[in-house]
C-alpha cells in the first residue's frame, strides 16, 4: 500500500510542477493548438494554446512508478522500513509499455497538426497502423511472458470482474491467441478512441481519467490482498502481479492530477493526442492485465456515452440524412445549446464518477456474492 500512494504523490509533484516548465518551452517554440472553424465559436480563444501536454503525464507516470520503486529497494536495503514487495515486474512493463507507445503515436500525430498547421495530423490509416503494431506487440508479450505466479499478464478468456468461461483458446491454440490478438486490439483502439473523442473541453478527459486510474488503483490492491497466491480459496484473484498494475494505475492518476492543475478551465495547456491515446491505451493494458477487460466500459461510462454520440451521429445521418445531436461528441451538443463549458465538465465529472461507483459497486459485490 505505501507504494501504491508513493507512487501516485511522486507522480502529481511531478506534473504539478513540471507542467509549467512544459508549458514555457512549448510557447517559446510555438507549438499551440489549431482549432477547427466549424466548432463551437468560444473555442476560437483557445487558438495557439500549448498542446502535447500528454508528454507531461506520461513523463510524471514513469516517475512516479520507477522513483517509487527506487525509494522503497533503498530504504529496504539501509534497513530504515522493511519492504516484501518493491520489485519491477513484466505486467506493469507491459501496460507502461502500451501508455508510451501510444503516447509517441499521438505526439506525431500533435506535431503534424502544429507544423502543417490544420486540426488534422496524421492520416486514419497511419494512426491505425501505428496503434495496431503497438497494440500486437502488447498482446502478444502479455500472453507469452510469465508474471508472478503460474500464469502470464493476460488470459484469453473474456473477462468481467475475474476470467468468465468464454475461452478464445477454445477455438483451437494458434486461432486462439490470433483471436486474443483482435480482442485486445478492439480494446485498446475503443479506450484510446474514447478518451480522445472526451478530450474536448478543459479538464474534461483528464478529470474522468482520475477517476478511473483510480478506481484500477483500488481493484489491482484488492486483488492482491485477495489473489490466489496469498490467499487461496474458489474466490481468489489469478491475477499476477496485481500491486504492481495498482502501482501504475495511481502514478497515472496522480499525474493526471497534478496535470489538471493547469488543464482545469480556462487550460493553461491541452493533453493533446499524446496524452489522449496514451490514458486510453493504458486503461486497456489496466483491464486485460487485471481480467476486468468488460468492466472497463462501467468504470469508463463516460467515454463509452461520448464514443456512442459519436457512432449514433455518423449512423444517423448517413442513414436519414439529419443529425441526431446538433455537433458530435456530445460535450459539443450541450455547448451549443448555450451550456456553460465549467457546468458541462462538472455534471460529465459526475457521470464518470457513477460509472466508477457502479463498476467498484459490481467488482465488490462479485467478490460478497461468492463468498
Amino acid at each position: 500500500m505505501v507504494n501504491v500512494l508513493l507512487a501516485g504523490s511522486v507522480a502529481m509533484v511531478v506534473a504539478l510542477f513540471g507542467t509549467p516548465l512544459f508549458i514555457r518551452f512549448l510557447v517559446r517554440r510555438g507549438y499551440g493548438q489549431f482549432i477547427r472553424d466549424d466548432g463551437p465559436t468560444s473555442h476560437h480563444t483557445k487558438r495557439g494554446t500549448p498542446t502535447m501536454g500528454g508528454a507531461i503525464i506520461i513523463l510524471a507516470t514513469l516517475a512516479g512508478y520507477v522513483l517509487s520503486h527506487l525509494l522503497l529497494i533503498l530504504l529496504d536495503l539501509s534497513g530504515l522500513l522493511e519492504v516484501t514487495h518493491s520489485r519491477f515486474t513484466m505486467s506493469a512493463m507491459l501496460v507502461l509499455f502500451l501508455i508510451t507507445g501510444l503516447g509517441f503515436i499521438g505526439f506525431l500525430d500533435d506535431y503534424t497538426k502544429i507544423n502543417k498547421q490544420r486540426s488534422l495530423g496524421l492520416t486514419s490509416l497511419e494512426k491505425l497502423a501505428g496503434q495496431t503494431a503497438i497494440a500486437v506487440v502488447f498482446a502478444i508479450a502479455a500472453l507469452q511472458t510469465p508474471g508472478d505466479s503460474t500464469r502470464s499478464p493476460a488470459s484469453t478468456a473474456i473477462s468481467f470482474v475475474r476470467d468468465t468461461s468464454l475461452d478464445l483458446a477454445a477455438a483451437g491454440p494458434v486461432l486462439g491467441v490470433l483471436l486474443f490478438i483482435l480482442w485486445a486490439n478492439v480494446l485498446i483502439a475503443g479506450a484510446s478512441n474514447g478518451v480522445n473523442l472526451t478530450d474536448g473541453l478543459d479538464g474534461l478527459a483528464t478529470g474522468a481519467s482520475v477517476m478511473v486510474f483510480a478506481a484500477y488503483s483500488v481493484i489491482g490492491i484488492w486483488q492482491y490482498n485477495q489473489n490466489c497466491q496469498l490467499a487461496p480459496g474458489p474466490n481468489c484473484y489469478d491475477v499476477s502481479d496485481a500491486l504492481d498494475l495498482a502501482v501504475v494505475a495511481c502514478s497515472v492518476a496522480g499525474a493526471c492530477f497534478g496535470f489538471l492543475w493547469w488543464n482545469a478551465s480556462p487550460a493553461k495547456i491541452f493533453m493533446g493526442d499524446t496524452g489522449s491515446l496514451a490514458l486510453g491505451g493504458g486503461l486497456a493494458g489496466l483491464a486485460i492485465t487485471t481480467h476486468t477487460e468488460l468492466l472497463l466500459a462501467v468504470l469508463g461510462a463516460l467515454f463509452v456515452i461520448i464514443t456512442l454520440s459519436v457512432i449514433i451521429q455518423v449512423a444517423g445521418f448517413k442513414m436519414t440524412g439529419k443529425r441526431v445531436f446538433r455537433m458530435a461528441p456530445l460535450q459539443h451538443h450541450f455547448e451549443l445549446l448555450g451550456w456553460a463549458e465549467v457546468t458541462i465538465v462538472i455534471r460529465f465529472w459526475i457521470v464518470a464518477g457513477i460509472g466508477v461507483a457502479v463498476g467498484l459497486g459490481l467488482f465488490y459485490a462479485e467478490w460478497v456474492a461468492n463468498l
